[in-house]
């Protein structure tokens, strides 16, 4: 209880609400003042949490850049460390490499510009591509074919740096950045076969500095599949120190002001060493833990009504929320859905969240079974696919690993079901059961996607072409539901 002071000439009634008491309990423990002057011990806790709780704030806000950081890096130590260096995935992505909710049916091909050391930097895209510019931010540039620009006919992209003010030529589609590090990603379309989409790229795609147009390098092209490659962001104490590298090479804004003033409170400021003390280190540590959890919890059994494909009742969750790749909702920030999709996806465009009868493509996330359980690998489950399913071109369902969320390993090197695998049974009436679990159903093999007992996973139903029965979902996916 707080002593009252004596009555004085001047004294008026003080309300309570603007004062601290003697003593106050509280989720981090006792607090103490002296006449509202916090003691000594008081002042240590309440630094202690606001130095956790920023970077756990930290952590949440900048799981996009690590993302593409890791990306970065990922690609870097597969030997993609120069413009003119592509990563491609000439017989597609199995789960040997590590790429949050990769799929198997497409062929991918990557780069990173480094637009510091390069200067404005172009892409000779190809034509019929699909494909994507992000920034270190992982926020979203330009689209590339299909949806860019070119649409779809290929054409020249020039990329300049942060802070250009150099001359631009003409015949180029003109791109600026924010950051000095861009993601390439492209997507090859595989109706005339695999072999086609690689040629494709192999025969056509270039990537020069604007300064080499000239004499540019030769293009070199690493082939990814069945490779070991891990771009995957850490969720330990190390996302800071990877934090910190990216924003010494990046430039002092490229997070904003808010975040800017979060990474400098826990000890992370552009030209300056990151050097925590033992009491820092040890709260970075935890708030990595915490933040770890805090995606977690958003991914597997998140809170915001705008994260459920069919409500709370279901197991199907989106991507991406409220249709919108900025996580935006009536001009504030939608926080637990920007996490929830950069700890588990990649790729940032609004063509992404544009779902058009026939076209394009969509996804619904199958995260828990039809009680809001984890999925278990040591059980056998059932997921009923009603006729007709409403796709222009074909759809997939992949499972991934609830820890990495890239493909789950196991004895199938593409652990996908699609419309065009062979053998398939389907139900007289024309509906498809699809079972997970250790073992297939005797006689369900073509069927099955194998999981792994001591393992959880979850599944991505992708929808190529959608058509308007999944737009208005008067056609959807049975709740995954355990048989044993």
């Amino acid at each position: 209880m707080t002593t009252q002071p004596p009555k004085m000439k001047m004294t008026t009634d003080i309300p309570a609400s603007i004062t601290a008491p003697d003593k106050v309990e509280t989720s981090i423990g006792t607090l103490e003042y002296f006449d509202g002057v916090p003691t000594e011990k008081t002042v240590e806790t309440v630094y202690d949490y606001l130095d956790r709780s920023r970077a756990v704030e930290a952590f949440m806000n900048c799981i996009p850049a690590m993302s593409m950081y890791s990306i970065r890096e990922g690609q870097r130590d597969f030997g993609i460390d120069a413009c003119n260096k592509v990563i491609i995935y000439d017989t597609l992505l199995d789960s040997k490499s590590l790429w949050l909710t990769a799929n198997t049916s497409t062929m991918y091909a990557m780069s990173f510009l480094d637009l510091k050391n390069d200067g404005p930097t172009v892409i000779d895209l190809p034509p019929r591509m699909l494909g994507i510019l992000d920034d270190m931010a992982f926020l979203y540039m330009t689209d590339l074919g299909m949806a860019g620009p070119d649409k779809g006919k290929g054409g020249k992209f020039l990329v300049l740096p942060p802070g250009y003010e150099g001359e631009v030529p003409d015949g180029y589609f003109v791109v600026q950045s924010n950051t000095y590090g861009a993601w390439v990603f492209m997507r090859g379309y595989l109706d005339k076969g695999i072999k086609a989409a690689s040629d494709n790229i192999r025969d056509n795609l270039k990537l020069y500095p604007l300064s080499k147009k000239d004499n540019p390098p030769e293009m070199v092209f690493l082939n990814g599949s069945e490779k070991v490659i891990n771009t995957v962001l850490p969720n330990d104490y190390s996302f800071y120190e990877n934090l910190n590298a990216v924003v010494q090479e990046e430039p002092a804004e490229f997070l904003g002001p808010e975040i800017k003033g979060q990474l400098a409170a826990i000890g992370i400021v552009k030209g300056q060493p990151f050097n925590p003390d033992p009491r820092m280190k040890k709260i970075l540590v935890d708030a990595a833990a915490i933040g770890n959890a805090a995606a977690r919890a958003i991914s597997f059994a998140p809170r915001n009504p705008g994260l459920y494909t069919y409500g709370k009742d279901s197991g199907w969750f989106k991507p991406i929320i409220s249709g919108d790749t900025t996580y935006t909702r009536n001009g504030a920030r939608e926080l637990e859905g920007r996490a929830f999709y950069h700890f588990g996806y990649i790729c940032v465009s609004p063509a992404m969240a544009t779902t058009i009868p026939g076209a394009g493509s969509d996804y619904s996330m199958g995260m828990v079974d039809s009680n809001q359980q984890p999925l278990d690998g040591a059980k056998t489950y059932k997921l009923h696919l009603p006729p007709n399913i409403p796709v222009k071109d074909f759809w997939a369902l992949t499972l991934y690993d609830t820890q990495t969320r890239c493909q789950l390993q196991t004895d199938q090197q593409f652990p996908t079901l699609d419309s065009y695998r062979e053998g398939m049974k389907t139900n007289d009436d024309g509906s498809i059961d699809v079972y997970f679990g250790p073992e297939a159903p005797k006689g369900m093999e073509n069927n099955w996607l194998q999981t792994i007992p001591g393992k959880a996973w979850f599944v991505a139903w992708r929808v190529y072409g959608p058509l308007q029965p999944w737009i208005d979902q008067t056609w959807r996916p049975g709740e995954i539901e355990l048989m044993d």
